[in-house]
Order: C-alpha cells, then sequence, then structure tokens
C-alpha cells in the first residue's frame, strides 16, 4: 500500500513538471511570437515603443480582468474565460489601428497626388515634388512617403523603394499610384495627367464608400447591440436571481451553454458585419 502510494506521489510530481515544462516552453514560445510582432506592428506605425512593455501590460491586463471575472462570477472557468479572451485584445487593437491607419492614407491621397501633378506640371522631378509634398502633408502619408525618400538616400532603387511603400500599406489606392509611379519610371510618359485620373477616381471611390457606411450605419450599431445584449441580460438576471444563475456560473452543464452563447453570440455578429461590409 505504502509502495503504491509513493509511486503515485512520484508518478504525479513527473507529470506535474513535465506539464510545467510544456507550459513554460509554450509561454517563451508565445512571448517571442508576440514581441516579435508587436515590433513589427509598432514599426510600421512609427510608435517607438519596446515590445516587452507592450507584453507586460498584455499580461497585466488578462490577469486583472480574470481576477475581476473571477470575484464578480465566483467561477474560476469564468475567470479563465475572461484571461483568454483578454490575449486577443492586443492584436484586435492592432488591427484596428492599421485599418484606422489605412483609411487616413488612402484619404489623403487625393490631394496628395493632385499637388503631385501640378508641380510635375511646373517642371519638377517625381524626387523634389515628393519632397515638397512630405514637408508639408501630415501623417501617415507624410511619414510613408518621407520614409520612401530616406530609403532613396540610402541606396534603394526607387522600384524597390515603392514596393516597400506598398508593403506597409497594401490598400488598392496605394497599389495604383505605386503602379502608376513604376510604370512612368520605366516608360516615361503624361504622369501628371495620369494622377490626375487617379485622384478623380479616389475622390469618388471615397465619396461612395462614404454614403455605403451612412447607408449600413444601423446595420453596423444592430450588429453591437446583438452582441452586448446577452451578456448584459446575463449580468442583470444573476443580481435579481443569483441562486437560479448559479447554475450557469458553477456547473458544467452550464458551461456548456455559456459556451454555446458565446458561439453562436460570434457567429452571428460576424454574420451581420459580413452583410453590411460591401466592396467598393
Amino acid at each position: 500500500m505504502l509502495t503504491a502510494i509513493v509511486a503515485a506521489g512520484v508518478a504525479s510530481a513527473l507529470l506535474a513538471w513535465l506539464a510545467g515544462g510544456i507550459l513554460r516552453e509554450a509561454v517563451r514560445r508565445y512571448r517571442a511570437q508576440f514581441t516579435a510582432e508587436a515590433r513589427m506592428r509598432l514599426g510600421e506605425a512609427f510608435v517607438f515603443i519596446d515590445p516587452t512593455q507592450v507584453w507586460t501590460a498584455s499580461i497585466a491586463c488578462c490577469a486583472a480582468s480574470a481576477a475581476i471575472a473571477w470575484l464578480a462570477s465566483g467561477s474560476v472557468v469564468a475567470g479563465a474565460a475572461a484571461g483568454a479572451a483578454m490575449l486577443a485584445v492586443p492584436r484586435w487593437l492592432a488591427a484596428r489601428w492599421r485599418r484606422r491607419r489605412l483609411a487616413r492614407f488612402d484619404a489623403q491621397l487625393p490631394d496628395t497626388l493632385a499637388a503631385l501633378a501640378s508641380a510635375l506640371r511646373a517642371g519638377a522631378s517625381v524626387q523634389a515634388a515628393l519632397r515638397v509634398i512630405v514637408e508639408r502633408s501630415d501623417a501617415p502619408l507624410g511619414q510613408e512617403f518621407g520614409l520612401m525618400l530616406r530609403e532613396q538616400r540610402l541606396g534603394v532603387p526607387f522600384e524597390a523603394a515603392l514596393g516597400h511603400l506598398y508593403e506597409r500599406m497594401p490598400s488598392e489606392a496605394a497599389g495604383l499610384v505605386v503602379a502608376s509611379l513604376r510604370i512612368a519610371a520605366q516608360t516615361g510618359g503624361n504622369l501628371a495627367a495620369t494622377l490626375e485620373r487617379i485622384a478623380e477616381t479616389l475622390r469618388a471611390r471615397l465619396h461612395l464608400q462614404g454614403r455605403i457606411r451612412a447607408l449600413t450605419a444601423q446595420g453596423r450599431l444592430q450588429a453591437w447591440v446583438v452582441g452586448c445584449l446577452p451578456p448584459l441580460m446575463a449580468l442583470v438576471l444573476d443580481a435579481l436571481e443569483p441562486d437560479a444563475m448559479a447554475l450557469l456560473w458553477h456547473t458544467p452543464a452550464g458551461w456548456c451553454v455559456l459556451g454555446l452563447v458565446a458561439m453562436l453570440e460570434l457567429l452571428g455578429t460576424y454574420m451581420i458585419r459580413r452583410i453590411v461590409a460591401i466592396e467598393v
């Protein structure tokens, strides 16, 4: 009997040690991936913050959200779910920030292209006109074209610098501008007229996108309402009927129901956003 107990203890200790090693390795790999991606995304946005600070803040937010959820519900599962969900928040914020930066870049392009075409008609070279535009433009357009010009001064070919610009700003509007500048650098031609036509096309496209956003605003608001209403109702019911809601928070069947509700919530929100996401 004593031998069996000792063997079970040794086996448990060995499994715990192996699980701890696997967990440490997984955390190490995730941290390396997280910091590398954060360094790249922050560099693209010209935000110079140490990625390790972002990692520390992310872990602190995960721990805080898990503790708040556990204290509010009394369920360890709810706390673990809240902490795991918080891990996705930095990537979501980075993606949202990137989309907003791309949108601002596209909104600045029509006026910039018109100014560039005017400078070319006045006899300036492409590089000289771009330098003037960089000095007078706000972020992010001024930052991106300024980086492109700095790359050229360091010896990077013009076409390669344009390719790097498109990699940082992978939008359809940026692709049109990069393609026109590449063709002009290779074959020549009336670049000013081409840029003016692209500017007119982009203005019309931005105007149409604005009308579409106005028409689909109600649908996008419905997606937020559909996503937020069930959690709020659960909190209200938990305050009014804590004994009845305890089955939802503290039993395996309740956890299964919560998981199913979360999946249906995500699916419904995704479907609504897909319906109102009209590409132009």
